[in-house]
């Protein structure tokens, strides 16, 4: 896939293989990185992995970090951008609410330049934005570029298999 990064060009540090699954009570796949069609328009880059979950369910923090940006839009709905040294982790489609710059989803509250811990409940599963069910959209870029976040995930469970 055209600006798509390989994991393995990502970076020489590879403390992101110990990343954590970002959805506690994950349920499917429902889109994938790359090339998609909506309702039969026109074929659009998809930056990012839809993970289905149940409404309401726990969403992790990847990795350790620092909110770099709450979201709230006609896309992503309400979302975090967590920046990781290089990398930024998207989340959209959150439950809860964002006011002035706050996301409240569930008793967890976070802004802009909050730290976040590996593994941090950082919000819960809702259907804001553009979706037609509850999940997670997850996006990754590394130095401004955007990686597949299956990807991410293979070469991860990999790295644990000792592959």
């Amino acid at each position: 896939m055209p600006g798509a990064m390989d994991p393995a060009e990502a970076s020489l540090d590879r403390r992101w293989r110990q990343g954590i699954f970002p959805v506690a009570q994950f349920q499917a796949y429902t889109s994938h990185y790359g090339m998609r069609r909506l309702n039969g328009g026109q074929a659009q880059v998809h930056h990012g992995l839809d993970i289905a979950a149940p409404l309401g369910s726990e969403v992790r923090s990847w990795w350790s970090g620092r909110v770099l940006e709450v979201i709230q839009d006609g896309i992503c709905g309400n979302g975090l951008v967590i920046g990781s040294g290089a990398y930024e982790h998207i989340y959209c489609h959150l439950g809860g609410t964002v006011h002035n710059g706050k996301l409240r989803s569930g008793g967890i509250s976070l802004q802009k330049g909050h730290p976040v811990r590996f593994g941090q409940a950082i919000g819960h599963i809702g259907m804001t934005g553009r979706t037609t069910g509850p999940h997670l959209h997850w996006g990754l870029r590394y130095g401004g570029r955007w990686l597949d976040p299956a990807r991410i995930l293979r070469a991860m469970a990999a790295s644990r298999a000792g592959t």
